[in-house]
């Protein structure tokens, strides 16, 4: 029973002391005003203090099965605290792996314990509420941030420093948190589910490039990407442009490995046959591209890489962006 608490490191961490100082989750979670007076039973294990953007897909597998272990032995939840720079990556690759109803909710801070204002402890706090919140259950993983509750499909930091610095620009909000009542407003569709149980290697030996088009973009940096990496995922202007030049390079490109297409914008989906000019979405699908749909460029990374990882070819590949974008 009760939540089980996974600190990783980032500014919810960050002492204020020496450089490579951090806090641990037991010192994170004493220093939530009100945590005891809930009545959860608290589990709390040190995983990986680094900065998020130094984690990697391991150490989110890791935490993930960590997690199911957890739940299986009992947690009616799990809290991840973590850097907010990888978030969004991290909750949408929890996302497409959790196999539990047991809410798996991802928070942090954006401002250091020491500061003025520092947000990590009604973070926390709001993170541990939903995570035992009966509402929340089966919503699979979830960002806790600002008294706001995001389905990790959807959210996205969408600025450097400001607490309200995670929104969901498609969707907005699922729920949240009032006076300390869990409020869901929304439950989105759960979409079908990825293995677990990638090779470890093969994932380590995955690369997928992202390339964001802008403009005069000459597009020299993909003559031989085809001989380094396993697939390109493109952030096109608008609803899926790039420069005309660029388009029979992309389309060559397409033809050795998996190229998703996305936009750039950070809201919207890509289409599919709107414009129909050299360079348009229905020349560069034409060619071979595979619709991004709503998925913004960092998320759709995430995942053609775990499906390039497991072998999938450009049909699989299609398919599970029909299903996730």
């Amino acid at each position: 029973m009760g939540v089980t608490l996974f600190a990783l490191g980032g500014t919810i961490s960050v002492s204020g002391g020496a450089a490579d100082e951090r806090l641990t989750g037991a010192d994170i979670a004493a220093a939530v005003p009100g945590l005891g007076g809930l009545g959860v039973p608290l589990d709390v294990r040190d995983v990986r203090a680094v900065p998020s953007g130094s984690l990697t897909f391991a150490d989110v597998l890791d935490v993930v099965q960590a997690a199911s272990r957890a739940v299986a032995d009992g947690a009616d939840g799990i809290v991840v605290t973590q850097g907010t720079d990888t978030l969004e990556e991290a909750a949408f690759l929890v996302d497409l792996l959790w196999r539990h109803d047991a809410p798996f909710v991802l928070t942090g801070a954006m401002r250091q314990p020491a500061m003025a204002g520092a947000d990590g402890p009604a973070n926390v706090l709001a993170a541990v509420r939903v995570a035992v919140a009966p509402a929340a259950r089966g919503l699979g993983a979830l960002v806790a941030f600002n008294d706001e509750v995001h389905a990790a499909r959807w959210t996205a930091k969408s600025h450097s420093t400001s607490t309200a610095a995670f929104v969901s620009p498609n969707a907005g909000p699922v729920g949240h948190v009032v006076e300390g009542r869990v409020r869901i407003l929304a439950r989105p569709e759960r979409r079908a589910l990825l293995p677990l149980d990638t090779d470890r290697t093969r994932l380590a030996a995955t690369r997928v490039a992202l390339h964001c088009a802008t403009l005069d973009d000459d597009g020299t940096t993909h003559t031989s990407l085809a001989d380094t990496h396993q697939g390109l995922v493109v952030a096109g202007f608008g609803v899926g442009h790039v420069p005309a030049h660029l388009a029979p390079v992309l389309g060559d490109l397409a033809a050795r490995m998996p190229v998703v297409l996305t936009s750039r914008t950070g809201g919207g989906s890509v289409l599919s046959h709107t414009y129909r000019a050299p360079g348009s979405e229905t020349d560069l699908l034409g060619r071979g591209l595979i619709d991004g749909g709503m998925l913004d460029p960092y998320k759709a990374r995430v995942l053609l890489r775990l499906l390039c990882a497991s072998g999938a070819e450009r049909t699989r590949v299609a398919a599970a962006f029909v299903q996730h974008g």
